[in-house]
């Protein structure tokens, strides 16, 4: 309604003028004649319709993108604004202002959280086995533009990249080294090269963990499997028996070569010692004998003759028929008692 009520004279009800009597002012604005001179503007612009509905419509617009030019990012996102679909920039947890759409939008990208993928791959190993394994991975977006713009489809990228990791670790390893405690480093270098290979695509993503949780022979060949692997253990045993059974006989062989050596040491040394006093004993008899040749050849005769018949309980009679004296034995009737008669005495020679 207007300000000034009909039926008051001349008299104006102006409430933003003092009527208590001060110090006047200045005539009061007409406001009926602002509004309708609005009014009149918004009529012209519409084409002289209704101004109120394109004046809500305009208040409904201006609402909307003070509404849209916030945007709140969570704690564990990172905000990729797009400007007519272009990457514009990144947006930090917290409240962030954008221009309203069409103009950006923005895609959530969780940055701080971990994602996993599990498969599993049936292969042949190195030697010629078939083995399944199951693998899990655990990843992280790393960077938020790259993982939106740099693949098509990075988690399926990822989860093809870590089967053909797992494939040429398993391809260019033995069955016993994927069932021994080896595994863990089969594991690390499937990871690590993982890594490179989504580095090479730029993906945007890291790896932070990588497992085989199940490394197995398929049901199909499971009980030729089990069958290899008790010959497999078969044979570990025997080598340790034999290593056992070596460790044992070997230094008993070891301790009898040295014992055997150490009597050839001896039984040379003393023949090289017998050797040497039979050189010079007979050196020295050698000399006796250049003194005197008679008596020595009769003394080398007679001991001789006596190391001949030590133990020969006979006579020998080489007296030429002239008479024997024969003497008593000796007083030990066990010992063999030898009489030999020289040519020259006749004398018979204990």
């Amino acid at each position: 309604m207007a300000w000034n009520e009909p039926g008051s004279g001349n008299k104006q009800r102006d409430p933003w003028r003092d009527n208590g009597g001060g110090s006047g002012g200045g005539p009061s604005p007409d406001f009926d004649a602002i509004v309708q001179r609005v009014r009149d503007l918004l009529n012209r612009l519409s084409g002289g319709g209704n101004g109120g509905l394109f004046v809500a419509l305009i208040g409904l617009v201006i609402a909307w993108c003070a509404w849209d030019s916030v945007v709140r990012v969570n704690a564990s996102d990172t905000g990729v604004v797009l400007r007519f679909g272009q990457f514009s920039r990144l947006m930090t947890p917290g409240i962030n202002l954008k221009f309203p759409r069409p103009i950006e939008t923005v895609v959530p990208v969780g940055i701080g959280k971990t994602q996993q993928t599990n498969d599993q791959v049936r292969m042949l190993t190195k030697d010629e086995n078939i083995v399944q394994v199951d693998f899990n991975v655990q990843y992280k977006i790393a960077d938020a533009q790259l993982y939106l713009f740099g693949l098509r489809d990075p988690d399926g990228t990822l989860g093809q990249a870590a089967e053909s990791a797992v494939r040429t670790v398993i391809g260019s390893s033995d069955m016993d080294t994927i069932l021994s405690g080896q595994r863990t480093e089969l594991m690390v270098q499937a990871k690590q090269l993982l890594q490179a290979t989504l580095d090479q695509y730029k993906a945007g993503l890291v790896i932070s963990e990588m497992n085989f949780q199940n490394v197995r022979p398929p049901q199909e060949v499971k009980d030729a499997f089990d069958a290899a692997n008790s010959a497999l253990q078969d044979n570990s045993r025997l080598q340790e028996e034999a290593k056992a059974y070596a460790s044992q006989v070997v230094p008993e062989a070891r301790g009898d070569a040295a014992g055997t050596r150490a009597e050839a040491e001896g039984f040379k040394a003393e023949r090289i010692a017998r050797a040497e006093g039979d050189a010079q004993r007979f050196n020295l008899v050698e000399q006796q004998y250049r003194a005197a040749p008679d008596v020595t050849r009769k003394r080398l005769y007679l001991e001789t003759m006596e190391q001949v018949v030590a133990n020969t309980p006979k006579v020998i009679d080489l007296s030429s028929g002239k008479n024997i004296l024969n003497l008593p034995g000796a007083s030990d009737a066990r010992v063999p008692v030898a009489t030999v008669i020289t040519p020259d005495s006749g004398k018979g020679v204990r």
